[in-house]
């Protein structure tokens, strides 16, 4: 194949992107290399995507050989290895019913259409409003970023879909003050990733199962970040206590492949009805079959106990950064979704640390402007976390002799 540069992007790409100076070419478990064969600790996973790691045998070996059966056939048709993967959500969830689509942003967009058809549905058109908060992050699709309480993703797309109100994330007092009879849906992230690695108070979600209930509303959680162990818990619900009436899932799905998935019950599910919603790619053969690769990988009790392990051993590991440099504040998250805050001092510049990280050989993400954010795979290995935060503070060392 021909090699190309960074410089190509900019020929031919639409230019909504911002893509680093390099380009991966291989990777294999935490490690990436570059088209200049420089390597990497990768702490990014794609943003979060790549939960076992780069070209897993396991998951390459089941893509080949569905490659080999049968890729596509649309939902004109069902297959076996979707309805196996449905049969595995469905019996390790709380949910009845999958429905499946090709990424976060459109499972979300299934999430937040079910819920106003279900309201309307059973209680009329009156009951359509959607609560959610400020600094979430559901998707790019027009009624995806106006239920996202991010105003950069919004502007100059006017007039937005109406009906969404923001809320204050965590915040008790505003939540009670605002859920009413005509809220159809609370739309929450139990752990807010775009918006800084902020994760629920428990007391704030089960104020919000309480209030769903109180009201007829339903309660969606977006774990197309956490979802699939990135917490420790196969689905981060599962450690609040409380149970969902709608949550999507992505990202870590597929291990890298692209789908997405919306879980449900049976009786909201009947409101979409034949033709009601759909999606030509979602739940394809390709993806069912990847997808229950990672899912028997990342569903042992041995891999969720250790992600949890790992989450507090990589914490472990960035605390003597933040002693030892003034750029940092403690790190934060839940299993391997961490955040570190930019300090005071540094307010607005992670993207630099980023940038300095990737000089080093290691590949970091921000969330905002002031939170990086490392989603590691979920078996990274205690030599590449150490090799990663030691590359990390080379990086910080290079800055803070600038």
């Amino acid at each position: 194949m021909k090699q190309f540069n960074r410089e190509a992007f900019d020929e031919w790409m639409v230019p909504n992107y911002n893509p680093a100076p390099v380009i991966p070419v291989k990777g294999k478990g935490s490690r990436v290399w570059d088209s200049e064969g420089k390597e990497y600790v990768d702490f990014a996973a794609g943003i979060a995507v790549n939960a076992v790691g780069h070209c897993h045998p396991d998951v390459v070996k089941a893509l080949t050989e569905q490659a080999q059966r049968l890729w596509h056939v649309s939902n004109v048709f069902t297959n076996e290895p979707i309805l196996a993967l449905a049969e595995r959500l469905v019996t390790h969830t709380f949910a009845e019913k999958v429905f499946f689509a090709n990424s976060g942003g459109e499972a979300n967009e299934a999430a937040f259409k079910l819920a106003r058809k279900y309201a309307h549905d059973h209680f009329g058109e009156s009951k359509s409003e959607i609560i959610a908060f400020d600094n979430a992050f559901h998707g790019r699709t027009l009624f995806t970023v106006s239920v996202g309480g991010q105003p950069k993703y919004t502007k100059g797309f006017e007039p937005l879909p109406g009906g969404i109100r923001h809320l204050p994330f965590n915040d008790v007092e505003a939540l009670e003050a605002a859920v009413s009879d005509n809220t159809c849906a609370i739309v929450m992230e139990p752990v807010q990733g775009e918006g800084g690695i902020i994760p629920a108070d428990p007391a704030f979600v089960r104020k919000a199962r309480e209030l769903a209930d109180k009201h007829n509303a339903l309660l969606v959680f977006d774990e197309v970040q956490t979802g699939m162990g990135r917490t420790g818990s196969l689905f981060a619900y599962q450690q609040f206590g409380i149970e969902p009436d709608i949550l999507t899932s992505a990202k870590a799905l597929g291990g890298g492949f692209p789908i997405g998935a919306m879980l449900t019950r049976a009786s909201i599910a009947e409101s979409f009805g034949i033709g009601s919603h759909g999606s030509t790619y979602g739940g394809n053969a390709l993806a069912g079959a990847v997808g229950n690769a990672v899912f028997d990988i990342v569903n042992q009790p041995e891999v969720l106990e250790g992600v949890r392990a790992k989450g507090e051993r990589l914490r472990e590991l960035l605390q003597p950064l933040v002693d030892d440099f003034d750029m940092l504040d403690r790190p934060r998250g839940m299993g391997l979704m961490m955040g570190v805050p930019m300090s005071d001092a540094w307010q607005g510049r992670a993207r630099e640390i980023m940038q300095a990280a990737l000089a080093e050989g290691v590949m970091l993400l921000i969330a905002g402007p002031n939170t990086l954010r490392l989603v590691p795979s979920l078996l990274i290995t205690e030599e590449d976390m150490v090799e990663g935060v030691a590359r990390l503070r080379k990086a910080l060392e290079s800055l803070d002799a600038r």
